[in-house]
């Protein structure tokens, strides 16, 4: 699940292997604020002993949601550059395998060009610094000066990029039913997994955020509901959970998070889905 870090980064992993979760995703700082607050060094070296004692990998760290590198604005460019660079190094330091990241959007601007920029953005930040984490670029959800929400979208920026830093992508089943892709189905969970073999790879698929979705197919609104809640439904969640293509991918949760059952009660859902699909 994504895991709060209200109380410090290493709590994250108190709150996820006390709902016996084996991959968390969380953020390393406000992802709404551009102030950077450092990690305290304690910290940092109480999440490693955490995450070697609950057996927790791999850790995704979800970019901050300010981050546009398409934006028709050199500032917000130049910011989110320096922005990304600081969640690598956060992401370094606590050895997080992969930063999860929104490349941006850009209203009115060619969708091509705006992924060419994005990805000379996105190779300046990479190659700001050094490190062992790694990117992996996230499907959105179809909304007004979206440029990543179909496949070949996804792969036109790794293409552009050409880094091997950019590890791979994450897939949103929020964001891909709003995008267009009808996963209730398995002919369309055939027509999303296979546009991901022919143009990345079914290995560079290294996530899946698994979220219904709270507005209709094709809706471009990005709305995260629980699981088997929304316009997905538990069908169309039995069919993802079900496709041996993809059952070795971790999967987060971003369902709403309401009360304090509510992540406990997804996950309940997913497990008992997956049960029945080994027995």
């Amino acid at each position: 699940m994504h895991a709060s870090i209200a109380g410090g980064i290493s709590r994250s992993l108190e709150r996820s292997a006390q709902l016996k979760c084996n991959t968390v995703q969380i953020f390393t700082h406000s992802p709404r604020q551009w102030r950077k607050t450092g990690i305290r060094k304690t910290e940092v070296q109480r999440f490693s002993v955490l995450r070697q004692k609950n057996d927790i990998n791999p850790v995704f760290v979800h970019a901050s949601y300010l981050i546009n590198l398409a934006s028709h604005s050199p500032d917000i460019v130049r910011k989110s550059i320096d922005l990304l660079s600081y969640e690598m190094a956060n992401a370094d330091l606590i050895g997080a395998e992969y930063v999860v990241l929104h490349t941006g959007s850009a209203s009115g601007k060619d969708g091509k060009a705006a992924r060419e920029k994005a990805a000379m953005a996105l190779r300046e930040s990479i190659d700001s610094r050094q490190g062992n984490t790694t990117i992996i670029l996230e499907n959105t959800a179809g909304q007004r000066g979206d440029i990543t929400s179909s496949i070949q979208a996804l792969a036109d920026i790794m293409d552009l990029c050409s880094c091997d830093r950019i590890a791979g992508i994450c897939i949103d089943t929020c964001h891909a039913f709003a995008s267009g892709y009808d996963i209730t189905s398995v002919k369309g969970l055939n027509r999303l997994v296979n546009e991901i073999s022919e143009y990345i790879g079914v290995d560079k698929l290294k996530l899946i955020h698994l979220n219904d979705s709270k507005k209709s197919l094709g809706s471009g609104v990005d709305r995260h509901e629980h699981i088997g809640r929304g316009s997905i439904g538990i069908d169309g969640f039995r069919n993802i959970l079900s496709d041996r293509r993809i059952t070795k991918v971790p999967i987060i949760l971003e369902t709403p998070k309401e009360n304090d059952n509510d992540d406990r009660n997804n996950l309940e859902t997913v497990f008992s889905l997956i049960n029945k699909r080994m027995n």
